[in-house]
């Protein structure tokens, strides 16, 4: 295996650096079929590493190998080397199998685009660099995947360069998680200074014997490497610009979303899952910043009118189940919803682009100005409701596996305040998501005749992965169910995953009732939101098509907050930026009056000086012979008196 499996990360690495190099002259038209190609063979791959781990011993599937030493100085040598374990191997899975499909819709969604070489360029790259983060056996070979898939968000955010929305959400996103990597950089460094290793396999074993009995050293490493995390997965207060990156063509959104750069900060946490189960103040933060993520998100999705941005809270609203999820101890909960999360979130993504598509748009589209598209884009609408159904967690779907999964964790864990907001969550998550459904494919058309008369279904190239997405919309979740003598997701993750000591509990019951009764009603109840959800959606947007508009002016200021995003943009404008400009002109102005204004005042001394002194040469060699005696005549008498 050690021969053949980094070929996983290269081969899309490889496609990028053809497409760049060749595509433009040669290749052109076939770049994405290139770059589909390299992504269809690394998940081959990866299948193949998957099946080799489940013919091995739980605990013996940790593999790892260095391939030569990359960076060495004094005691920080950090090898070029790849990690092969279950947690690689569920993200390798996930990203080449959930990318792969995405790249062949992007193949039909691109299609006459002027840029279509430069997309293809810059999507493999974005895998590669995902891959290395996923597989890297170090801290420092993380933070180059960490850092690369950066750098292709802001690529591929600013795609339409053009355009100033497009290439100031591109910068935006770039900026704002700089904030956060810095924190993740001096996290990284602080857990070097203690533990003198950045490997995972050396951090698992020195760990638990090092910080056992150092709490606030732990703590405060963990809550560094934390807000990395908060940036990558844009959680709060570190969520503005995920929404923002709906600039970019809608297969950039699903990849961001669904299988890459998002699902990092949850991957590092669950990766150093025996670092942070020894910070219990650090997983209290986690679970916090995680529920009010995902119920504050879900509220801002009410009120949003364009697609994207629609999907683009209900992802930032999923990844604080996540987050709730590692807060609880629940590592491999957060993981397993994370896979689910995938399939639907790139299938509804996807589903919004071909509705893009339809209407001959790259941009966002207002959901009023969209509807009636059930009849016209049949496999389309099909695909989107399960997907809607997945993330709602309607049984026995992919969705309500995870998620239900998630706030029995919660519960269990004692955390019931995380509990409520996660549940809180859920329904306004089925509210918002059939709320979308309705206004695109109920109804009659709201938008114009030009667009009316080219609506279609998209073609088979891009219908065909929303089907394959949706089929694992449906399915997935079935893969935590003891099957065939398979035992299940958590059982192959379990030689990686530990949960803390304090949590190992079974639950927090009251009158005796046994855990199985207690996760039936809990998930009875969490189904019952959902369906609540569904029904509040159908009411207000079907059954009672006036009521929206009522309670809009009814509840005005509320609403006015919701649609405005809590103003959070705003707030960070008028603090940060508008401070850093002040601080700017301060900074000019010092410069003009104070700096600038020395200088040249150093300038008009030195010309003066220089003016006075040229009156000394006058051209006369008498006067020359005279300054030369005295000179001399001074230097005897100076010799004279000091020696």
């Amino acid at each position: 295996m050690k021969y053949w499996v980094w070929l996983i990360p290269l081969l899309p690495g490889m496609a990028a650096l053809a497409n760049g190099l060749l595509g433009p002259r040669w290749i052109r038209g076939k770049a994405g079929h290139v770059a589909a190609a390299a992504l269809a063979g690394s998940f081959l791959l990866a299948l193949g590493v998957w099946g080799s781990l489940l013919a091995r011993d739980a605990h013996a599937r940790t593999m790892e190998f260095e391939y030569y030493t990359w960076l060495a100085v004094e005691k920080l040598a950090v090898p070029a080397g790849l990690l092969i374990d279950p947690l690689s191997t569920v993200m390798m899975l996930v990203v080449t199998f959930v990318g792969t499909v995405i790249f062949v819709y992007a193949i039909g969604y691109m299609r006459g685009d002027p840029g279509y070489v430069r997309f293809f360029t810059y999507m493999p790259l974005f895998a590669f660099f995902m891959l290395i983060l996923v597989m890297g056996n170090s801290l420092p070979l993380l933070f180059i995947g960490w850092e690369g898939v950066g750098l292709c968000s802001y690529l591929l955010i600013g795609y339409y360069y053009e355009r100033d929305y497009a290439a100031n959400a591109g910068t935006k996103a770039f900026l704002v998680n700089r904030i956060g990597d810095f924190g993740f950089l001096l996290g990284m460094l602080l857990l070097f200074w203690y533990t003198d290793t950045l490997k995972f396999t050396e951090l698992n074993g020195v760990v638990p014997a090092l910080f056992v009995e150092q709490v606030v050293p732990v703590t405060v490493i963990t809550l560094l490497l934390f807000l990395g995390a908060t940036g990558k997965s844009a959680q709060l207060p570190l969520f503005v610009w995920l929404p923002d990156a709906m600039a970019g063509p809608t297969p950039v959104s699903a990849l961001i979303h669904a299988a890459t750069m998002v699902t990092a900060g949850v991957y590092m946490v669950a990766r150093l899952n025996v670092l942070f189960s020894l910070a219990p103040a650090t997983l209290l933060v986690i679970g916090a910043v995680g529920g009010l993520t995902a119920a504050g998100a879900a509220s801002i999705a009410l009120a949003q009118r364009e697609v994207k941005k629609i999907l683009a809270y209900s992802t930032i609203s999923q990844l604080g189940y996540m987050f709730v999820a590692c807060g609880s101890g629940a590592y491999g909960a957060a993981l397993f919803h994370l896979m689910t999360h995938a399939f639907f979130k790139a299938c509804l993504f996807l589903g919004a682009g071909s509705v893009l598509h339809a209407l001959h748009r790259t941009t966002d589209v207002d959901v009023f100005e969209a509807g009636g598209l059930r009849k016209t884009m049949p496999y389309t609408r099909a695909t989107f409701f399960i997907a809607a159904l997945a993330i709602a967690g309607i049984p026995p779907l992919a969705g309500f596996f995870s998620k239900d999964e998630i706030l029995w964790e919660a519960f269990s864990a004692g955390r019931i305040f995380l509990w409520v907001l996660g549940c809180a969550a859920a329904f306004l998550t089925a509210f918002y998501m059939f709320r979308l459904y309705t206004l695109l494919f109920s109804g009659e058309f709201r938008g114009t005749e030009e667009q009316k008369a080219h609506l279609h279904e998209s073609p088979s190239l891009m219908w065909i992965p929303l089907a394959v997405l949706a089929f694992f919309s449906v399915t997935a979740g079935w893969l935590n169910m003891p099957l065939l003598g398979y035992t299940g997701f958590h059982d192959f993750l379990g030689s990686i995953l530990h949960a803390p000591p304090s949590m190992e509990s079974e639950s927090l019951l009251a009158g005796g009732v046994s855990k199985h009764v207690a996760e039936w009603l809990l998930a009875g109840f969490s189904v019952c939101v959902a369906l609540a959800g569904i029904f509040a959606a159908r009411l207000l947007y079907v059954w009672a098509p006036e009521l929206p508009g009522r309670l809009q002016e009814t509840f005005a200021a509320p609403y006015q907050i919701l649609s405005g995003k809590y103003r959070v943009d705003e707030i960070y404008d008028q603090v940060f930026v508008q401070n850093y400009f002040r601080l700017c002109r301060l900074a000019q102005w010092f410069d003009d009056r104070a700096v600038i204004a020395a200088l040249n005042q150093l300038a008009r001394s030195v010309a003066q000086a220089a003016d006075r002194l040229r009156r000394i040469q006058t051209g006369a060699i008498p006067h020359y012979a005279l300054a030369t005696v005295l000179g001399m005549v001074f230097l005897a008498v100076w010799l004279l008196l000091c020696y």
